[in-house]
C-alpha cells in the first residue's frame, strides 16, 4: 500500500528541470530533521556519520514520506546514524572486489560479455548500504582520451555484447555527454545491448525528458533500463509516468533490489513492491543480499531469513513476479544464486 502523507517539502516537480532537482537535493542533516520533524537527540551522530559518507536525498523523494517516523522505510536506506560507526568483521571497502577489476580509468570487468562503464560519480541520493560508497571515483573519471582507452578495451574484445551504463548514477550526466558515449558504443559492432542502471526514474521522474529518451533508443542498441527500488512507497505517479514514457519508447525495464533489514525483509513488502512495479510495467530482476561494505552491516539479512521470505513470495506471487535472490562475492564469474531449501 502506498502511504498518502502531507508533504514536506513544497515541491515544484512540474516546474523545476531536473537538473534543479539534482542540485537542490537537501545535504545539511539539520535541515533534513527540522523538515521531517525527527527526534533532534539523534542529530549528533547523524552528523557525525554525514562526514565520512555524505548526506543527499532530492526533496521531492522527501514527499513520500511519513514526518516524524523514524522507521520510515524510505528515510533508513539514506539517514546517516552512529551503527555506522560500528566495525563487523567481514565487512570492507571493496566488498565484491571491484579494484582487482579495473583495468581502464571508468571501466569494471568482471563478467562475460559484459562490462559497466562509471559514467558519473555522482547520485541523486546517497543510499548509506552503497557498495561503492568507498569507491574511488576521482580515479574513475575519464576524459575524453581516456574514454578513447576504454572504448578501444572494448572494441578490441570481441565477447563483449553489452556494455553497462552506470556510476554513481550514469543519470547525472549530461544528455551531451551520454548521447555521444552511446553513439561511439553502438559504432562497436560486436556491442549489441545498451543497459542503465539507475535510480533517477524513482528520484527525479523529470530526468527522462525527451534528449534522454533520444540517446536511449535512437541508436541501433538494445536499450534496458535497471531502476534501484527497495520498496513500493518509493513509487509514485510522477515515477509512473517516466517509466511509462521508458515502456513506450521500447525501453526493457526491470527492477532491482537489496534486501534491507528494518526497510523490505518481509514477504509481504516484497509482494507489494512486485505487484507495484509491475503495474507501472517494470519487472522484478534481482533480490540482492547485502554487500558487505563498510559502515553497512546495520542491514544486513541473514542468508536463511532472507530464503525464507523469497520462499513465501513464490507461494503468493506469479513466477514472473519473484525477483532472483543473490548474492555478489568477489571473484565470482557471476551473481551467486542462493538456494531456498
Amino acid at each position: 500500500m502506498i502511504l498518502e502523507t502531507e508533504p514536506v517539502c513544497k515541491s515544484k516537480d512540474t516546474e523545476e528541470t531536473w537538473q534543479q532537482s539534482l542540485a537542490g537535493a537537501i545535504t545539511d542533516p539539520k535541515e533534513l530533521f527540522e523538515l521531517l520533524d525527527l527526534n533532534l537527540k539523534h542529530l549528533p551522530a547523524a552528523v557525525q556519520a554525514d562526514k565520512t559518507f555524505s548526506l543527499r536525498v532530492p526533496r521531492n523523494f522527501i514527499n513520500r514520506m511519513v514526518k516524524g517516523d523514524w522507521n520510515d522505510p524510505l528515510l533508513k536506506q539514506f539517514l546517516p546514524i552512529a551503527q555506522e560507526f560500528d566495525l563487523q568483521p567481514g565487512y570492507t571497502a571493496d566488498p565484491v572486489g571491484e579494484k582487482n577489476t579495473n583495468p581502464r580509468p571508468g571501466l569494471i570487468h568482471k563478467y562475460h560479455g559484459r562490462v559497466l562503464l562509471i559514467v558519473s560519480g555522482g547520485c541523486a541520493i546517497n543510499c548509506r548500504y552503497c557498495f561503492r560508497r568507498h569507491f574511488p571515483y576521482a580515479e574513475n573519471n575519464p576524459g575524453r582520451q581516456q574514454w578513447s582507452s576504454t572504448l578501444d578495451y572494448i572494441a578490441n574484445d570481441s565477447s563483449i555484447s553489452e556494455v553497462i551504463l552506470s556510476g554513481g548514477d550514469p543519470l547525472a550526466a549530461s544528455n551531451s555527454l551520454l548521447s555521444g558515449l552511446v553513439q561511439q558504443i553502438a559504432a562497436i559492432p560486436h556491442v549489441k545491448t545498451l543497459r542503465v542502471h539507475s535510480r533517477m526514474p524513482v528520484l527525479i521522474p523529470q530526468r527522462i525528458d525527451k534528449e534522454c529518451l533520444h540517446w536511449l533508443t535512437s541508436s541501433r542498441l538494445n536499450p534496458v533500463m535497471v531502476i534501484h527500488c527497495n520498496h513500493a512507497n518509493e513509487l509514485n505517479e510522477a515515477t509512473g509516468t517516466a517509466l511509462s514514457q521508458l515502456r513506450n519508447a521500447g525501453v526493457t525495464l526491470l527492477n532491482q533490489s537489496v534486501l534491507l533489514a528494518g526497510v523490505n525483509d518481509d514477504p509481504t513488502i516484497l509482494r507489494n513492491l512486485s505487484e507495484r512495479l509491475f503495474a507501472f510495467g517494470v519487472l522484478p530482476y534481482y533480490l540482492h543480499l547485502l554487500d558487505k561494505v563498510q559502515g553497512a552491516a546495520h542491514f544486513d539479512v541473514e542468508q536463511d531469513h532472507a530464503s525464507k521470505i523469497v520462499a513465501e513470495l513464490i507461494e503468493t506471487l506469479p513466477g514472473y513476479l519473484v525477483p532472483k535472490l543473490v548474492k555478489e562475492q568477489a571473484g565470482a564469474r557471476s551473481k551467486t544464486p542462493i538456494s531456498l531449501y
